[in-house]
């Protein structure tokens, strides 16, 4: 099984090396990943400029490939030719904080394995509930080994439906975390603020500030699961049509006149 790795932390990010490490065990690694930090780029194409791709090398001394382009251009480089083997599998991560509820459509994390599903092929993305930070490999080691193990079973199944898959493991000892729960995307209440400042020159800059955003753990979703110490998988599709609104809809009397010509 060839598998393409990659994240929205930068290539020498230690989570990315964690994760490389622990597929290697599962297949043969390709490592093709940003050359900086693009968290919270959401979805990507860049088309008005050219792609630049280097070679570099992982702390462990591992070849790798990384490119000026965001996390989904990662993916697609690496799909449309770029990687010149045939690649069964994108797995993402490790990112060192959840990505839960709307993040989803944030995390670059998280739409690089988009990007997989796009192409037809499984697409995992993988985050780490940790609060502290981290800048050794090490510390994402048990989230690594559970990776392994989540791969290992997703690709055993004959059928995915074309999903792909995003993971949330929490900052627990490996023996302390309870199992896996299969859920449904959470919510997060986002509190967001407007920082204005004014430059050297009486130019006013912004930043979007405030603080971190709370989750609502409810039973069933990806935030329940992992304030009750276990793993979330949520199942994710390229569908976002919302079944129920739909449904609504086609019951108003959407039959209106689109012109406004009189006198015909």
């Amino acid at each position: 099984m060839n598998i393409l790795v990659t994240n929205d932390d930068g290539v020498h990010a230690p989570g990315l090396l964690a994760l490389a490490r622990e597929m290697k065990k599962i297949g043969n690694v390709t490592v093709l990943a940003p050359d900086r930090n693009w968290s919270a780029c959401g979805h990507v194409k860049t088309m008005d400029r050219p792609l630049r791709v280097r070679e570099t090398h992982l702390k462990d001394g591992t070849s790798a490939l990384t490119s000026d382009g965001a996390p989904s251009d990662c993916v697609a480089l690496a799909l449309l030719g770029l990687v010149t083997e045939s690649i069964d599998l994108v797995v993402s991560g490790i990112n060192p904080n959840a990505n839960i509820g709307n993040d989803i459509t944030y995390s670059g994390t998280v739409m690089a394995a988009m990007e997989a599903s796009i192409a037809g092929i499984p697409g995992i993305a993988f985050s780490y509930d940790r609060t502290l930070e981290s800048s050794c490999e090490s510390d994402f080691d048990p989230c690594a080994r559970i990776a392994g193990k989540i791969v290992n079973a997703i690709m055993a199944q004959k059928e995915n439906g074309n999903l792909f898959f995003n993971v949330n493991v929490p900052a627990l000892p490996e023996n302390q975390i309870k199992g896996i729960r299969v859920t449904r995307l959470g919510k997060r209440i986002y509190r967001d603020e407007l920082v204005k400042k004014v430059d050297p020159h009486g130019h006013p800059y912004y930043w979007i500030g405030g603080e971190y955003p709370i989750a609502i753990p409810e039973p069933g979703t990806d935030a329940g699961a992992l304030q009750s110490g276990y793993v979330s998988i949520t199942p994710l599709s390229l569908d976002l049509t919302d079944q129920k609104g739909l449904k609504l809809m086609q019951s108003w009397d959407l039959n209106l006149p689109l012109s406004d010509r009189t006198g015909e």
